[in-house]
């Protein structure tokens, strides 16, 4: 796999300069290509988080809660940084598992690997700024989604900017991320099936 995908990605998160070609070569040494087959694991509770960008597939982040229930906290479609923020800067164990719900491919790198980045490249401080605040607003909206916004408006905005969650994911990951049940899911899908056929 060509690693002028992830130069591609660096360049196009970082809008407010010029990106130069040495510089671009030296951020992509530190990755490595990696493939997943479905159902592998990027990362597992108890180890610590690496730097994923995601070529292509499709993944999805998950915990368990006190009673040993599996809950979804986020989908990554293709082209996202992907990694477990508190694990990766902190140099913790993970408490969240990611895992690939479809064939994936993409490049990792380590903490350390970042780190020496982010420290001798310019260029590669303000691309790993723009991931932060792009995940950090991604982490916000959820959080509050769950709070100010009914089941029916999280399921609408769902469909709306992220529709092909609908066909990777299945229905009871779905609902866990919205954060309702099975049941209450296949109700309002129901419900907004019936007022498509209408109009």
């Amino acid at each position: 796999m060509d690693k002028q995908i992830l130069t591609e990605f660096i360049k196009a998160n970082t809008p407010n300069i010029m990106v130069s070609n040495e510089a671009l070569e030296k951020i992509a040494e530190h990755f490595e290509e990696r493939t997943f087959a479905k159902n592998d694991f990027l990362l597992k509770g108890g180890m610590n988080s690496g730097y994923f960008y995601l070529a292509d597939g499709f993944m999805r982040a998950f915990t368990y809660d006190p009673h040993g229930v599996e809950v979804t906290t986020y989908f990554y479609p293709k082209d996202r940084a992907v990694f477990e923020i508190a694990s990766f800067f902190l140099h913790t164990p993970s408490t969240e598992y990611i895992q690939a719900i479809t064939p994936c491919k993409g490049y990792l790198a380590s903490f350390d690997s970042i780190n020496r980045l982010f420290h001798t490249v310019p260029e590669f401080r303000e691309f790993a700024r723009m991931m932060l605040v792009r995940e950090f607003v991604a982490f916000k909206q959820r959080t509050l989604a769950l709070i100010n916004k009914s089941a029916e408006e999280r399921y609408s905005e769902l469909l709306d900017n992220n529709r092909e969650i609908f066909q990777y994911a299945q229905l009871k990951h779905i609902a866990s991320y919205l954060g309702i049940t099975d049941t209450s899911l296949s109700r309002i899908r129901n419900e907004f099936s019936k007022k498509s056929f209408k109009k």
